[in-house]
C-alpha cells in the first residue's frame, strides 16, 4: 500500500514538474528574440466614444482592431503589451497619439484591452516590447515629445517656401499624405504642448492661423 501511494505521488510530482517546464518554454516562445523591452508603466483603453473618429495617422479608429495610441513611437510600429497583473499579452499596431493622462504610457483599443483582461479595471501595469518598426527607433528621440505650430500645407515646395518667407521663424517640411507629397509650413519647436499653444496665440494676434501639432505625427 505504501509503495503504491509513493508511486502515485511520484507520478503526480513528475506531471507537475513537466507542466512547469512546458509553461516556462511557452513563456519564452511568447516573446521573439528580436523583441526589445521599451518601457513599463500604466496602460489604459479607449472605445465607443472615439469609434469612427480619425486617428493621428489619418486612419479611422476602430475599437475592434488591434491598435493603440502612443505618444512618440512611429506610426506602424508593432508592440507587444503584457499585463503585469495576469501575464496576458496582445500585439498591437501604433496608429494614434496619446494617452495624455499623467503616468500612462499606452492607450489600447477596446479589443486589445479585452484580450489582456483590463476592460473592468480600466488601467493596468504593463510592459511594452517593440516587435517591429519600419522607422528606426532612436530611444533618445522617442523618449521625448516635440511640438510645433503648423500654419499651412501646400502641394508644391515653391508655394510653401514663398509662404514661409512671410512668417518669421517658419520652415518647410516634406511629408507624405495618402501617397501624395505635401509641403508643410511649421513655426517653432517646443518640448511641451503649453509652449506651442502660447506661440500659436502670438501668431494669431499677428493674423496667422494654424494649429499645434506633435512632430512625431
Amino acid at each position: 500500500m505504501f509503495n503504491a501511494v509513493s508511486h502515485r505521488a511520484g507520478l503526480w510530482l513528475s506531471v507537475f514538474l513537466m507542466l512547469l517546464i512546458l509553461a516556462g518554454c511557452r513563456s519564452k516562445r511568447e516573446l521573439p528574440r528580436s523583441a526589445q523591452l521599451f518601457e513599463r508603466g500604466e496602460a489604459s483603453w479607449y472605445g465607443p466614444g472615439f469609434h469612427g473618429n480619425q486617428t493621428a495617422n489619418g486612419e479611422r479608429y476602430n475599437q475592434n482592431h488591434m491598435t493603440a495610441a502612443h505618444r512618440t513611437l512611429p506610426f506602424g510600429t508593432v508592440v507587444r503589451v503584457r499585463n503585469m497583473n495576469n501575464g496576458k499579452w496582445v500585439d498591437v499596431r501604433i496608429n494614434d497619439r496619446g494617452p495624455y493622462a499623467r503616468g500612462r504610457i499606452i492607450d489600447l483599443s477596446r479589443a486589445a484591452a479585452q484580450r489582456i483582461d483590463m476592460i473592468q479595471s480600466g488601467v493596468a501595469p504593463v510592459e511594452v516590447y517593440i516587435l517591429s518598426s519600419e522607422t528606426p527607433i532612436n530611444r533618445a528621440s522617442v523618449a521625448r515629445e516635440e511640438f510645433t505650430v503648423q500654419v499651412a500645407s501646400f502641394n508644391t515646395r515653391r508655394e510653401a517656401q514663398q509662404h514661409a518667407r512671410s512668417i518669421r521663424g517658419a520652415r518647410v517640411v516634406e511629408a507624405r499624405v495618402d501617397g501624395r507629397q505635401v509641403y508643410r509650413v511649421y513655426v517653432g519647436s517646443f518640448r511641451n504642448r503649453r509652449d506651442a499653444e502660447r506661440e500659436l496665440s502670438r501668431l494669431r494676434n499677428r493674423g496667422v492661423n494654424g494649429f499645434v501639432k506633435q512632430t512625431q505625427n
